[in-house]
This record gives C-alpha cells, structure tokens and sequence, in this order.
C-alpha cells in the first residue's frame, strides 16, 4: 500500500502527487497575487519570504519524488497506444517545468549573491550569482514556464476527468486511493 505496483499508485506517491499540485497551485497564486503588492503592504516582504521558503522545500521535495518515481514501478497506463505516449511525454513536461520554474526562482533571489533563509530554519546558499541580468532574465524563465506549468497541469487534469467520466477508467481513482490500485494486484508489495 505504501509502495507503487504494476497496477497502480501507492501512498506515497499520492502524497507527493497531490501534495506537490497543491503546493505548485498555491504558490503561483501567491506569486500572482505579490506582484500587486504596494511597498507599504504588510505582505510586501512577508509574501516573497514565504513564496521562496516554500518553494525551496517544494524543490527539495520534488528531488525525492524523482528518486521514490525511478526507485518504484510505474503501474500499467490505461488508454489507447496515443493516450499512453502523451501521457508520458506530459509527465516529462510537467516535471520539466518544475523543475525550470523552481530553479529559475532560485536564480533570482540569489541574484546578490544573498543565500535563502528557509522560514528561519536554514539557509539555502547562493551558488551562481552575479551573472549578467541574471534576475530580470531568471525572472522572466520563471514567469513563463510558471505559466506554462499551469496550462500543462490544467490539460493534465482534463485529461484525467476525461478517462475517468468519459472512458470510466480507473486512472483517477488510482491517483485518489492506494487501496482501490492495488485491489487488483495480489503481488504488490505491502
């Protein structure tokens, strides 16, 4: 139940699914919503702190569902041959623009050469800094494929109602309850 099998998701990659969704959601909208953001708002310094700190741990955790995703069985996709190959390439993307949009963040705020405090917890260093426009150009990858990543996640989730209302698959369903994806599949690991 906690681990991947041939015919469905296990636990922990629902949580990092679904945890990693809410969080990339959130903190576009908290990106959005700082860009408005007058200098004597209360939320002027407070919005970027927890924008960068959550996001930083989104990175990091986004690092572990990569390994957990190569360490673990991929359970068997439903739909046509096409459906199956767009699929995959749209979990690539997604993972691709991630990965851009976090690092691209990155750049920004250690533009100076400033390292990131993590909600006062840690500090993430600057490694690559000082670069020529690196935080206008940083910002604009990061803006971009922020966008981007929301359309690819909005498609992604179209895509699962339709294989779920229109071709009654079980691949939502899988992605919602571990015990349902591994009913089936009395080898699974427990």
């Amino acid at each position: 139940m906690w681990r991947n099998s041939r015919s469905g998701w296990g636990l922990i990659s629902i949580l990092f699914h679904w945890l990693s969704a809410l969080f990339i959601v959130g903190l576009f909208a908290l990106g959005w919503w700082m860009t408005d953001l007058g200098y004597y708002d209360p939320w002027y310094n407070q919005g970027p702190w927890v924008h960068r700190s959550i996001g930083i741990l989104l990175l990091f955790a986004t690092f572990a569902r990569l390994v957990w995703r190569f360490a673990q069985p991929t359970p068997q996709a439903e739909g046509s041959r096409l459906e199956t190959i767009a699929a995959h390439l749209g979990h690539i993307a997604l993972y691709v623009l991630v990965l851009v949009v976090m690092v691209s963040g990155y750049l920004i705020s250690t533009a100076d050469g400033s390292g990131i405090s993590v909600f006062g917890w840690f500090e993430v260093p600057a490694l690559l800094y000082d670069l020529p426009n690196q935080a206008s150009l940083a910002g604009d990858i990061h803006w971009y494929s922020a966008l981007a990543l929301m359309f690819l996640a909005a498609g992604h989730a179209l895509a699962a109602f339709k294989h779920h209302w229109l071709d009654r698959h079980s691949t939502l369903v899988r992605m919602l309850n571990p015990a349902h994806s591994q009913a089936g599949d009395h080898n699974a690991p427990r």
